[in-house]
């Protein structure tokens, strides 16, 4: 893919998040950008939208306190993000679907 002239080795994820009563996080994904002024955009677009605006910030890289608002990431291409395994909990404990 390419950006302009040049050779585009990363892309933007936008994401926005808020947290539902009882701790449960919800996320969406908003979209896939070529560059950081056009993922700041979308979040712009939205901002005012109806649910969007009772967390319409942008949440700075970096920040981890869980905080409620859009996301925008920069992910390099061709490269996995996800190395480990997982488990999934039901409330403190390991669910395990076996």
């Amino acid at each position: 893919m390419q950006r302009g002239n040049m050779q585009v080795d990363s892309v933007f994820v936008v994401q926005h998040s808020h947290t539902l009563p009882g701790g449960v996080e919800d996320v969406k994904i908003i979209g896939v950008h070529r560059t950081a002024e056009a993922a700041h955009a979308a979040a712009g677009r939205l901002r005012g939208q109806p649910g969007f605006s009772k967390h319409p910030n942008v949440i700075a890289p970096g920040v981890t306190d869980e905080a409620d608002g859009f996301y925008i990431d920069e992910y390099q291409l061709d490269q996995d993000h996800w190395t480990e395994g997982f488990v999934t909990l039901a409330g403190d404990r390991e669910y395990d679907q076996s």
